[in-house]
């Protein structure tokens, strides 16, 4: 095992902007959505997830 060494990027990339934001949150859900899904759940509950979610 080794050590790296780890660089704040903060430094170099600028905040992110609300748009950005806004398509990393449809993202995550989206993946979120897709793995319950795929998991067998039924619509019902993913959808009470969801709304838990918001």
């Amino acid at each position: 095992m080794a050590l790296a060494v780890v660089r704040d990027l903060r430094d170099v990339r600028p905040p992110a902007t609300a748009e950005e934001l806004e398509q990393f949150e449809t993202d995550v859900l989206s993946g979120f959505v897709l793995a319950r899904a795929s998991a067998g759940l039924a619509d019902g509950t993913i959808r009470g997830d969801v709304g838990h979610l918001e």
